[in-house]
């Protein structure tokens, strides 16, 4: 998009016909103007069909109960052709895929013979034996804060908490944590954002984090760990992965694990702040912390959307579905609802049920780390609690300029101790 393109304003939804309508606008999401839009296709065209050069036909899919009928049928929905909007699909054709791949965008059984290699790192008894970890480290970082001081609560909190634990995750050395962050930013954002300067950039950019984690590989072949590259270099199903697959994996864990839970931590503290009276709740009873953790990755939807492609001709609502065919399952949409969560565009961190949503998914892939995510924004907010009477924010969020990834870069904050 041009920066032309980028300076025009942005219509009223409501204001267009309802074909003009594209929620792939990634200005949307930047600029905080999605909401309506994906209201009005709510009411009126909750299963939306849009075509484009480079992408062919794809659907808008933006109700709760259509998204979960999507997610839970991967016979007929498939992820074997990517996660998010791509090139036009010809299911027809027997010419194979590249060789990047990942297991979020496998089908079974490869899927979850994969899968299954790595899930044992976010087992219940592994998640009991980190909690004092992250109680720790969140501890430290929230004592280091600036008192009195404008900062950024992206990096200094967010970000800085969520690349220790995945240093942790993998084993990697601690003093070079952030290349992690760094391989996150460079493979979810888009080029708008200035991240790198060329698609060449970002390519070696991916290649370097490939040299970097083939030799942490090499190290641990044989060496089975508790580790998750350990457990990919020793495990059966991965073992002899090629070398474009093992990136692919190691990138699905490395967002995974660092944009999804970092956005909700940052979500959480702007949601309190423009809920002042939710705020009140929290500090008059902690104990609604883990309720409202589950509240605030609703309120966030930190992964805007996942992708499926029909693997024949069907129907969803009526609507004719077409052999290959994109379908995207916009989660952010889905988790606000009212046909099914009651009151979907107020932030209550006491909500009833708040643990159904659609924020990690349903059916086999459901986020493997939810309940890692879910520990991180827990134990942390509890730290806060017992710090700080208010994370207040003294400024406007710079929010990414993404469908996918719905998330942040900045937000000013002042701490205000007890």
């Amino acid at each position: 998009m041009s920066e032309t393109e980028q300076h025009v304003e942005i219509p009223d939804p409501y204001a267009i016909a309802l074909d003009e309508i594209d929620v792939m606008d990634p200005r949307l999401f930047h600029e905080d103007k999605h909401w309506r839009y994906f209201e009005r296709l709510r009411q009126e065209d909750p299963v939306h069909l849009s075509e484009r050069e480079h992408a062919g036909r794809f659907w808008s899919i933006t109700k709760f109960d259509d998204i979960m009928a999507i997610d839970t049928n991967h016979r007929l929905f498939s992820s074997a052709h990517g996660i998010a909007l791509g090139p036009r699909v010809d299911l027809n054709s027997h010419a194979e895929r590249g060789a990047f791949n990942m297991f979020i965008s496998m089908d079974p059984p490869k899927h979850d013979e994969q899968r299954a290699t790595v899930s044992p790192v976010v087992a219940p008894p592994n998640l009991k034996l980190l909690e004092s970890t992250i109680r720790e480290r969140a501890g430290t970082i929230l004592d280091g804060l600036p008192i009195g001081e404008t900062f950024n609560w992206v990096d200094n909190v967010s970000v800085e908490l969520t690349t220790q634990m995945l240093a942790t995750l993998f084993d990697f050395p601690f003093e070079d944590r952030r290349k992690l962050t760094r391989w996150s930013d460079v493979v979810t954002a888009g080029q708008e954002e200035g991240i790198v300067e060329s698609r060449e950039e970002g390519r070696q950019e991916m290649l370097s984090c490939l040299e970097y984690f083939t030799r942490l590989w090499q190290e641990r072949v044989g060496k089975p760990g508790n580790d998750l590259v350990s457990m990919l270099a020793n495990g059966e199903a991965t073992k002899d992965m090629q070398p474009y697959e093992f990136l692919g994996n190691l990138l699905l864990l490395i967002v995974g694990g660092n944009d999804t839970t970092r956005n909700s931590i940052t979500g959480g503290v702007l949601a309190l702040n423009e809920n002042p009276g939710e705020y009140e709740k929290l500090r008059a009873d902690h104990g609604l912390a883990p309720n409202m953790v589950s509240e605030i990755i609703r309120w966030q939807s930190p992964i805007a959307y996942m992708r499926r492609t029909a693997n024949e001709d069907c129907e969803v609502r009526d609507k004719q579905i077409l052999k290959g065919d994109q379908l995207l399952m916009w989660y952010i949409s889905g988790n606000r609802d009212e046909d099914v969560i009651p009151n979907a565009n107020q932030f209550q961190v006491d909500r009833p049920n708040a643990r159904h949503h659609l924020a990690f998914g349903f059916g086999i892939h459901r986020c493997m780390g939810n309940r890692m995510a879910e520990m991180q924004l827990r134990v942390l907010w509890e730290e806060i609690l017992k710090r700080f009477k208010t994370v207040e924010v003294v400024g406007e969020a710079r929010r990414n300029y993404s469908t996918f990834i719905h998330g942040f870069r900045e937000l000013p904050v002042r701490v205000h101790p007890l």
